[in-house]
């Protein structure tokens, strides 16, 4: 039974032409705030499918195209808290020694480095050969037998596992200038 052209309950838009109708909108709006064509699709996507997960509700709305919106918005500022934590351990990582520099560790980087060691095993594996080795991810992904995607997903969870750890909170920002 196909019933795409009635509406699902009565009075409520489908949610097919809501999308089509407002995603270029949206999407403009998450990247505006992003900064990030990639992280603004899956903003906008993550926020799609909560409206979809709530059409019962949502459609029912006098705008629910606000609501999508605000979805949006709620999840670009949370990527913005989490990503200024993130750069906060990153900058620890780059500032670590490389291989050819004395192994000898400061105690910021000692405790970073024991943090890393705390991570699940690809996790920790995939941090040091990328921030330690400098190896890009395709390399790493060749020499754990995983992909350049699995280690980005290793990379961005062990960032967020040791910003947790370290205790590093998101509004942390340590401005050098």
């Amino acid at each position: 039974m196909n019933n795409s052209d009635s509406p699902v309950h009565p009075g409520i838009e489908e949610f097919e032409h809501f999308y089509q109708r407002e995603f270029k909108v949206v999407a403009a709006l998450a990247y505006v705030l992003s900064g990030s064509r990639a992280l603004a699709e899956d903003l906008t996507q993550d926020a799609f499918m909560a409206a979809y997960r709530k059409w019962d509700r949502v459609g029912r709305y006098e705008r629910p195209g606000a609501w999508v919106r605000r979805a949006v918005a709620n999840r670009a500022v949370s990527a913005w808290r989490r990503s200024l934590g993130t750069a906060r351990v990153v900058s620890l990582l780059a500032a670590t020694p490389n291989r050819e520099d004395d192994p000898q560790l400061n105690a910021e980087a000692a405790e970073l480095w024991q943090a890393v060691r705390a991570l699940p095993r690809r996790q920790a594996q995939s941090v040091a050969l990328h921030y330690l080795e400098g190896l890009p991810l395709d390399e790493i992904g060749g020499i754990l037998g995983c992909s350049a995607g699995t280690v980005k997903t290793h990379l961005a969870r062990a960032r967020q596992r040791l910003q947790r750890d370290l205790g590093i909170q998101p509004w942390e920002v340590h401005d050098d200038h």
